[in-house]
């Protein structure tokens, strides 16, 4: 490892992961990404790695569907699967947001996207529970999935290398060189790194460092348990992906009959000192209320489960910009939740920024650091945010 690069990336997960590769693929390959733990060892592993296309707001939406194209067609680009899986995901609502849901539908189909809004009886075709007389609403997006969070990172990692990058694991980012009013570097803990670019993509770290530059862009990190139900070898049919607005909850298959299910964002802890089990009191309920829409669940037995972490910002939605008043200073970073997803346009986003180049594929420049103060937060028609 030398110790000058052109780029210097913080964070070993999805994210900076897609942004090394992103960049290498044009041209920038003396980059340097430096990971204090493994790569994805952050909220990376903790995801539920839920690929949909339903938010608020087209920049947003547009991303998941382009980044959803990347997904399934991993391979030919990295030379490793994505592990994607097809499934389908409806979305269920109460009464008082069907107008919001159908508004949300209307800019999908505008931007091309599969979804449509569906009724009762096609959920109970698939299985599920429906509540019509209860007012509830429903959407379905056919070709909307999952995929595995592990081979996706270390397969943009492995590709990048291939392309000449560097990949520095165990070696962690204490602080970030300024001198006037510019980055010159970064200080690990073995030492330190000299680079005019420096990419913060640290997840739930991502705070602290920009905390020590005297930066606050309002980032909190909370609390997410995911539980797994096992229903037996009884059961033939598979689910679908389920976002849950009614029960609280969004759920999707996994291996066998195993449901995986998350639920809760309301605990605001810090990223050294949380609890990264799960609450018996909230498996209860959740166990609950998931049976409620998946007849059987009941007798499903835990047969595992973790607590992770969102980095939130105050609108919901990622910052993607470069930092004023501090020129080589670039942030990816407030995830809310739909950092997987959204990571393969995540990174080619960030490498055009980085690069200085317009946008060919989407403008994010709505998601810039400088939204909050000049009170242009991005909105949502939903009151359960993590669908903004």
């Amino acid at each position: 490892m030398t110790n000058s690069y052109d780029v210097v990336i913080v964070g070993g997960g999805v994210m900076g992961c897609s942004i090394q590769h992103n960049l290498a693929d044009r041209g920038m390959n003396r980059s340097l990404l430096l990971e204090k733990n493994v790569l994805g060892s952050g909220s990376t592993s903790r995801s539920q790695a839920i690929l949909r296309m339903h938010y608020s707001n087209p920049e947003t939406a547009l991303m998941a569907w382009e980044s959803l194209k990347v997904f399934r067609n991993f391979e030919e680009i990295t030379g490793a699967s994505s592990g994607f899986t097809k499934t389908g995901y409806l979305l269920a609502v109460p009464e008082h947001c069907r107008k919001p849901m159908l508004e949300n539908l209307k800019m999908q189909q505008q931007l091309g996207i599969d979804a449509d809004e569906v009724d009762f009886k096609f959920v109970q075709d698939m299985g599920l529970n429906a509540y019509p007389d209860e007012g509830e609403a429903y959407c379905w997006e056919p070709l909307s999935g999952f995929a595995d969070p592990y081979s996706v990172t270390v397969g943009y990692a492995n590709q990048s290398k291939k392309l000449g990058c560097e990949i520095d694991i165990g070696n962690e980012v204490t602080a970030i060189k300024i001198d006037h009013g510019r980055v010159v570097g970064v200080t690990t803990s073995t030492g330190e790194v000299y680079s005019d670019k420096v990419v913060i993509a640290a997840g739930p770290w991502s705070g602290p460092l920009l905390n020590e530059l005297g930066l606050d862009f309002g980032l909190k990190t909370v609390r997410h348990q995911v539980f797994l139900l096992d229903r037996g070898d009884s059961v033939v049919a598979k689910t679908p992906i389920i976002g849950d607005v009614v029960l609280g909850f969004s759920a999707r298959p996994d291996i066998g009959n195993v449901i995986m299910v998350g639920v809760g964002e309301d605990e605001v802890v810090g990223p050294g000192e949380y609890n990264q089990s799960v609450d018996t009191e909230m498996l209860i309920k959740t166990q609950s209320n998931l049976a409620k829409r998946i007849p059987g669940v009941l007798d499903a037995t835990f047969v595992g489960g973790w607590s992770g972490l969102f980095t939130v910002t105050p609108d919901w939605h990622p910052i993607l910009s470069k930092v004023d008043g501090i020129k080589g200073l670039y942030v990816a970073v407030g995830f809310s939740g739909h950092g997987f997803k959204l990571s393969p346009m995540i990174g080619q986003a960030m490498g055009d920024i980085i690069l200085g180049q317009t946008s060919k594929s989407i403008d994010v420049s709505s998601l810039g650091a400088d939204r909050f103060k000049n009170g242009r937060p991005m909105k949502s028609r939903y009151d359960m945010q993590v669908l903004a």
